[in-house]
């Protein structure tokens, strides 16, 4: 949550200082960028955690693995720069950006199995301290190139000056260093679930950029911009939540995969944990989406708002098939997990293919009306592909579907309920700022106030835990 604060500070006022095409411009090599740091990362990380005793050779063997391929996927990306330009109305600017930013690829390969480390033993005090140092000097130095008018430069630069503040700060307080070995055979061994989970990352970086990519190619990079911008803003929720559940139940999950009785309790204890603040959260955004965006940007990103709703909407299905990845994978099911990820791309594909000759329609008062059709559909597709991951979820965690439904319902009720207050207590006011604190403080107050009522043990625990953190 601190990290996404910080990066949410950042961006604010770059969003204010920065152009939508430059958003764009950014966008566009995020694609790239994204896929080539899931090859180094994904696979043989998550087996790592999920493998009970890994060895000094094992995180040895991965890191030279990881550091080797992030080098090979650089140089391929700097040579194909120019190529890439023309893919997006021959915009030669992208081919620099392009080469300086993937240089963030060797960085964050770096550091990748310091987290592993830290992360096994549920160490997150330095991961914690690193994301945010990295953030704040990375902030100030976009910032202050946003300021002197380097328009796409800024995103670029601090990128890279986050990423080396964090390698720095893991590997200075870190006793461990890797044996200069490197052992195929250790590396095989992790290849079974390793490339699953990296076929399944892929698939889903797929998932998620291959709007990124439509919409520069066909619409241009302005309205790229606008999706950018709507597409960072959700993640911020959504990741927040997402790596909660993917950084810390993974590894307390593994521990108990072996027996079944403890670890069906701890499914349905965290399907709950998740919904108390999976639909508050998200669904609370999604109200208050117009005078978040008016508070923090005035009327400069309008045409988002309405994009920025349905990726959240989209969102609460993400996170949820997230949850239910962690609970596969926990029990070594990577293959269904890969059979899922390609249902999903399907569908989603589908659909993209569906709302494509919709676009391009642009309208007056609404200048992405094309691309809410298109976020519409991707809705669909990824509620119906929620479906079909609930039913593989409850066949192999042995948890009835009816189990995880009733775990979700009182928290998803809740949050129904106090939507209309919300709203009426926004009625109150005229100016954005003040409808946002109304709409914060009625919601909590009501969400928190109910489960107190109804003694939520959830809710409990929440504030067992926060009391006992603070002795």
């Amino acid at each position: 949550m601190a990290t996404q604060i910080l990066y949410a500070v950042t961006g604010i006022v770059l969003a204010r200082v920065l152009s939508q095409e430059d958003f764009g411009l950014v966008g566009v090599v995020l694609i790239f960028q994204a896929f080539a740091s899931l090859l180094i990362d994904s696979g043989f990380s998550y087996a790592l955690i999920q493998r009970k005793q890994p060895s000094r050779l094992d995180y040895s063997t991965v890191l030279w693995f990881n550091m080797g391929i992030s080098i090979l996927l650089y140089t391929i990306l700097a040579v194909c720069a120019p190529f890439i330009a023309r893919c997006f109305q021959n915009d030669m600017r992208l081919v620099p950006l392009i080469r300086v930013m993937c240089l963030s690829i060797i960085v964050n390969a770096s550091f990748i199995v310091q987290i592993n480390r830290l992360m096994k033993a549920m160490d997150v005090r330095m991961v914690a301290v690193s994301n945010s140092i990295g953030l704040i000097l990375g902030g100030v130095t976009g910032i202050a190139l946003a300021l002197t008018g380097a328009g796409a430069w800024a995103i670029v630069w601090q990128t890279i000056v986050m990423g080396a503040v964090r390698s720095l700060i893991l590997w200075s307080t870190s006793s461990w260093r890797p044996m200069m070995r490197f052992s195929w055979a250790r590396l095989r061994s992790y290849f079974g679930i390793g490339s699953r989970m990296m076929l399944t990352s892929f698939l889903n970086t797929l998932f998620l950029n291959i709007y990124s990519f439509v919409i520069g190619n066909r619409n241009g990079l302005t309205s790229l911009g606008y999706y950018t911008q709507s597409d960072k803003w959700s993640k911020m929720g959504i990741t927040s939540i997402t790596q909660v559940l993917t950084s810390s139940f993974l590894p307390a999950l593994s521990a108990v995969q072996d027996d079944a009785e403890r670890f069906e309790a701890m499914v349905s204890k965290i399907n709950r944990f998740t919904s108390y603040i999976l639909f508050p959260a998200i669904l609370g955004l999604m109200l208050m989406a117009a005078p978040i965006f008016h508070t923090l940007f005035g009327t400069k990103w309008d045409p988002s708002v309405i994009l920025f709703q349905l990726l959240l909407l989209r969102g609460i299905f993400t996170v949820l098939m997230s949850l239910y990845n962690n609970f596969l994978l926990s029990l070594g099911h990577g293959g269904t997990i890969v059979k899922l990820e390609v249902i999903r791309d399907s569908l989603a594909i589908i659909a993209l293919a569906a709302t494509f000759p919709y676009m391009g329609i642009s309208r007056p008062d609404n200048l992405v009306r094309g691309l809410e059709i298109m976020l519409w559909g991707q809705l669909a597709a990824s509620a119906l592909t929620y479906i079909i991951s609930l039913a593989y979820t409850a066949r192999y965690t042995h948890v009835a579907v009816k189990r995880f439904i009733l775990d979700m319902l009182p928290y998803l009720a809740q949050t129904l309920l106090i939507i209309p207050f919300m709203s009426l207590a926004a009625g109150m006011a005229d100016t954005p700022w003040l409808k946002l604190a109304l709409e914060i403080i009625t919601g909590l107050g009501l969400y928190i106030g109910g489960n107190y009522i109804f003694k939520s043990k959830i809710q409990q625990g929440v504030f067992s835990y926060i009391r006992r953190s603070q002795k």
